[in-house]
């Protein structure tokens, strides 16, 4: 994957090796008694380029770092890798040189992902390193050292925030993205998803110091423990709210539904006491939110398995997208115990997954909309066309006929409207039974449909009823197509009972005219058709409304009149 090979290019080492040893740091000591205990051995040693913890909780540790291929005459930078959350002393033969941490804004050289101190060419080659790692409440996490000439490491750095800033830009775009379909689609699913992510980028942006270098985020200095551990509690709370939506759990996991829903308002509320400044209500916090957040973690995963087992097609992705980084997170934390001390780009793959979830999850956010809209269509199609027939129902014939009207009024095209019903339909009913009357009007509507071309607008108006709006037709052309209707059915010749008597269709046609509303003409329509009905039935008959006479007339044409 590319972002292994990112962290092969970040993680390369080009820096002289190093010989380490520490210790706890105790009251009275002074720099000159530690590199004295280093030369006696006494110290604890350890290898410097694996990760190594060094306890925080008294007063501090001391660590001692020995080049062992020195070189003179050129600039050095020693990093530290992870960037601790505390702060460290670096001492020299005269004192200290300077103390650095985290939020620090004065070094003339700044580390991205790591603390950085410059030594310069006149401190020599092969003296030892002394650092003092400072007391901290804060979680201590384990640390690896390097050595290299200014030129190196200002290439694995730049390489380092090339790859963190294009991960951090991948997280915040995809989530802003999700915020404004959020607001146009008014879906709280992509607004819980824009807080997970935004959560968790600030998670990895403090942790590697990304907030203050480059970003120089100065107002967060001495704050950005609280608003860590705060930013933890939050993404969990969005992912479970997040999930709840997503996965569509009410659907796939009802059972879970209440846990997660309940996990989604106990971390903030964790958070909520965690900044409450009340030392009862404070201490009950830190000693709530540990548990809560792995208990929370393993919830999240099974519910998304639950609710992938069960047909959740969204779920897969939230899998695909979280298992990772929840592995990456057990491991880090494994970490802290002592384990693993070769992997050190477990931080760095933190900050790559992030930006991986992020993908993962868009696509199934965009997969699901894609699914809601082919179900929606689906419904929608449903909705508007006829159980039995599949022509297009009444109302929904109403709405595209409308549209057809208007648009021939504005270009000033011809519209002619036939009104269809089927002859003696109700005696079939009766003597061959309900069954027999839906077949014949599925055949019908077929045939209606084969004859009409597909610009014409054929719908069931009711019961044996059809209407068919003829486009940019005249009216001698739309008696033809009405003909050549009756024609069809009849030659269909399904029987209405015993006797030689088939189904035939009587059609009214009525054209349009200045000043007609849909309701108009097919009112028109309608009449003509009842003309034929009382006049011999399976033909057509055209209404006429003349300006220069009274009333209404009617043009008959039977359907077995010849026409083109």
């Amino acid at each position: 994957m590319v972002w292994l090979l990112w962290l092969s290019l970040v993680h390369a080492s080009t820096g002289a090796n190093l010989r380490g040893a520490w210790r706890e740091a105790a009251r009275g000591d002074t720099p000159a008694a530690i590199l004295k205990a280093f030369h006696d051995g006494v110290l604890k040693p350890f290898n410097p380029s694996l990760l190594q913890r060094f306890p925080r909780d008294a007063l501090g540790s001391w660590v001692v770092l020995e080049p062992t291929s020195p070189e003179s005459g050129q600039d050095r930078v020693l990093s530290i890798y992870p960037e601790p959350m505390g702060s460290i002393t670096l001492y020299g033969d005269n004192g200290p040189i300077r103390t650095l941490a985290l939020d620090d804004f004065t070094a003339p050289l700044h580390g991205h992902g790591r603390l950085a101190f410059r030594l310069t060419s006149g401190s020599g080659g092969a003296e030892p390193i002394l650092l003092k790692f400072e007391h901290s409440d804060m979680l201590s996490a384990p640390e690896r050292f390097e050595l290299q000439n200014l030129d190196d490491y200002l290439q694995q750095d730049s390489n380092w925030l090339a790859f963190a800033t294009a991960c951090f830009a991948v997280m915040v775009a995809m989530a802003l993205m999700a915020l404004c379909f959020a607001i146009m689609l008014r879906d709280m699913t992509f607004a819980w998803y824009t807080g997970y992510m935004l959560c968790y980028a600030v998670v990895q942006s403090i942790q590697t110091g990304f907030l203050f270098h480059p970003l120089g985020l100065s107002w967060l200095a001495g704050s950005e423990w609280l608003v860590g551990s705060s930013a933890v509690a939050l993404s969990v709370s969005f992912a479970a709210l997040f999930i709840n939506r997503f996965c569509d759990l009410q659907r796939h996991a009802p059972a879970l539904r209440v846990s997660i829903i309940a996990l989604g308002f106990a971390m903030p509320l964790i958070v909520i006491l965690r900044c409450s400044q009340v030392p009862a209500l404070v201490l009950m916090a830190q000693t709530l939110v540990n548990p809560v957040l792995i208990i929370g973690a393993f919830l999240l995963l099974f519910t998304a398995l639950v609710a992938a087992a069960r047909g959740s097609r969204q779920a897969w992705f939230f899998l695909v997208g979280w298992t990772p980084l929840l592995v990456l997170t057990a491991m880090t934390s494994a970490q802290v115990t002592g384990a693993l001390p070769s992997l050190d780009w477990l931080n760095d793959a933190s900050i790559a997954m992030g930006a991986f979830e992020a993908i993962v999850l868009s696509l199934g956010l965009a997969d699901r909309a894609l699914t809601m809209r082919r179900d929606r269509d689906s419904v929608r199609v449903l909705a508007d066309r006829d159980a039995l027939t599949n022509l297009l129902n009444r109302r929904a014939w109403t709405e595209a006929a409308n549209s057809m009207l208007a648009e021939a009024i504005d270009k000033g095209l011809p519209i002619a409207l036939l009104f269809l019903d089927l002859d003696h339909f109700k005696v079939l009913n009766d003597r061959q039974g309900h069954a027999a009357g839906d077949r014949a009007l599925v055949t019908v509507s077929e045939v209606l449909s084969t004859e009409l071309r597909p610009n014409d607008l054929l719908g069931r108006y009711g019961g044996e009823e059809f209407v068919a709006m003829l486009h940019g037709v005249n009216q001698e052309q739309a008696v033809q197509v009405a003909t050549r209707l009756c024609r069809r059915v009849h030659r269909l010749e399904i029987p209405v009972d015993q006797s030689d008597l088939f189904l035939s269709v009587s059609i009214g046609l009525a054209m349009r005219s200045m000043g007609d509303t849909l309701e108009t003409l097919v009112e028109r329509a309608d009449q003509a058709m009842y003309y034929v009905k009382l006049n011999g039935r399976n033909q057509v008959h055209t209404f006429e409304r003349r300006a220069d006479m009274v009333g209404t007339s009617y043009k008959s044409r039977p359907a077995n009149e010849s026409g083109r």
